[in-house]
């Protein structure tokens, strides 16, 4: 008896691979296979030159201990900084393609699938650039086992995690919310105190905030006249947003997504919502509080498009954000159960060193101006330097909310200002944390000088610092060839083979044969 309806013709593993053949001979999608396979190597660099647990046997029982010494470990950086390099011209070519061709609907969820393809080699790579995933774990581990994380640091329970996190850490408190403390605590119920299989599951729970970015980044842009591509390629497809955040991996990549969310319920009018995932994003990391205030310019705007604006409005709107922010963070404080304490840990990122905040560079310029008259101590310099910063950014802060008040475009802009202030005045800065402001000031029109600006840094910001936690940025030679790859990668953005490449390796034209005929 025949089937009734037409059966759907199957797609074969031929079908499948024309397409892909297909997909790689347009302008965009040779770049994204490009950087897919950039993102391959760098996985598989990581196996040697990554933060890899110590105390382990994971590489041995995989044979893969011989990628960590030797002629080995010298074959896996080399995989992992080609595969960055290769990530970084795949990068910049779909830039240019997409600033040279007219906005297309399907050009955002072609960057979207993109980010998701080079995501997922590095969903398994060997922890890079930090150990901060093994201090989440081992944070988390005490709250399990009902110790006080906010008044407890890991040394006071020794293992796996505490031997693999970044032993400057061991005795600091955890400066993270009661939300992030949840999801760390329930991770190590799940995986015990095993670092691999605690990294992996970690990433999972943390790689929500990428679908959240990838599902409210384009709304928010659309709202703002702004390509949704464009934003997708600057805040997300980003490298060192990619390797960072999911290669790292950090906290950010969950904040950055329940962050943008936020915003774009507020800004689309489910104020009461957005405010709601706002607080949300703060109990992840303190840092998305930020926001908070701006959503009262927002909210008023959007009454003033209807009729004017009474005092008994004000009061209102800061009624319900100051209620439901309250109401979130408290909830989730008390399912906790250790209070406000995250705000003790918050003071330790005082021991990160390097000149990428205002303060810290401030201060080693002063040292180094004294240093023919006398020897100067850095920390007590960096004491006042980084005392007179914080004042600085509370007056900065306080000042770009009472500027940006015009309209809800300009809420935004001050939300994304106003933690670019905090990355460059608070005590330190790492290179992830610039995800904050990233993914806020992409849902602008950006002009073209900040765009490679934004280039530049991003790719800096991947040079400077090691796989292996290493830092580059006090060895003058290593800084040096890392602002001429940047130059030239923001340089590639706006011109094509800005190095005559091209021009080299075909040679000269050939010369006419005497005598031939047209």
């Amino acid at each position: 008896m025949a089937r009734s309806g037409t059966a759907r013709p199957r797609t074969s593993v031929g079908d499948n691979i024309r397409r892909l053949r297909e997909f790689g001979a347009t302008a965009i999608g040779g770049s994204v296979l490009l950087g897919f396979a950039g993102s391959l190597l760098v996985t598989i660099g990581s196996f040697g030159v990554g933060d890899i647990p110590r105390n382990q046997t994971s590489l041995q029982d995989l044979g893969l201990s011989w990628l960590s010494f030797g002629h080995g470990k010298t074959l896996a950086g080399m995989s992992f900084w080609l595969g960055v390099a290769v990530m970084v011209v795949a990068w910049v070519r779909v830039g240019r393609t997409l600033r040279a061709a007219t906005p297309a609907d399907g050009a955002a969820r072609t960057v979207g699938w993109a980010a998701i393809a080079w995501s997922a080699p590095l969903m398994v790579a060997v922890p890079l650039y930090s150990r901060d995933v093994y201090a989440y774990l081992a944070q988390g581990a005490l709250l399990r086992d009902g110790f006080n994380p906010y008044a407890d640091g890991p040394a006071v329970q020794p293992g796996a995690l505490l031997d693999s996190m970044a032993q400057v850490w061991a005795t600091t408190t955890a400066p993270y919310g009661p939300a992030f403390m949840s999801l760390t605590g329930a991770v190590t119920r799940v995986t015990g105190d095993e670092p691999v299989v605690g990294v992996l599951v970690m990433r999972l729970v943390l790689v929500p905030g990428l679908f959240l970015t990838l599902w409210a980044l384009p709304k928010l842009a659309r709202h703002f006249g702004t390509d949704p591509a464009l934003a997708l390629w600057l805040a997300v497809l980003n490298p060192l947003v990619l390797v960072h955040l999911v290669g790292g991996p950090h906290v950010e990549l969950l904040m950055m997504g329940v962050l943008i969310a936020g915003v774009t319920l507020v800004v689309t009018r489910r104020h009461v919502a957005g405010v709601g995932v706002l607080a949300l994003a703060m109990s992840i990391k303190i840092t998305a509080g930020v926001a908070i205030p701006f959503v009262l310019w927002i909210w008023l705007s959007h009454i003033r498009d209807e009729r004017d604006v009474r005092a008994k409005d004000v009061a209102r709107v800061l009624a319900w954000i100051i209620g439901v922010s309250a109401a979130v963070f408290g909830l989730l404080t008390l399912l906790v159960g250790h209070g406000f304490g995250w705000l003790l840990g918050l003071t330790w990122a005082a021991k990160i060193i390097n000149w990428l905040t205002i303060p810290t560079a401030v201060a080693h310029l002063i040292t180094f101006a004294a240093s023919p008259f006398t020897a100067l101590p850095l920390l007590p310099v960096l004491e006042v330097t980084r005392a007179v910063g914080s004042v600085v950014l509370a007056l900065t802060l306080v000042g770009l909310w009472l500027w940006f008040r015009r309209g809800e475009r300009a809420a935004v802009t001050g939300m994304a200002w106003a933690m670019l202030a905090v990355l460059l005045l608070e005590p330190s800065t790492l290179p992830w944390y610039y995800t904050w402001a990233l993914v806020l000031a992409a849902a602008f029109t950006i002009e073209r000088w900040a765009v490679v600006a934004i280039v530049f840094y991003s790719v800096f910001l991947l040079q400077v610092f090691g796989p292996d936690d290493e830092i580059f940025m006090y060895k003058l030679t290593d800084v040096v060839v890392a602002v001429a790859l940047s130059a030239l990668a923001g340089w590639s953005l706006i011109r094509e083979d800005p190095l005559r490449l091209r021009r080299v390796t075909r040679g000269p034209s050939p010369a006419p044969i005497s005598g031939a005929t047209a």
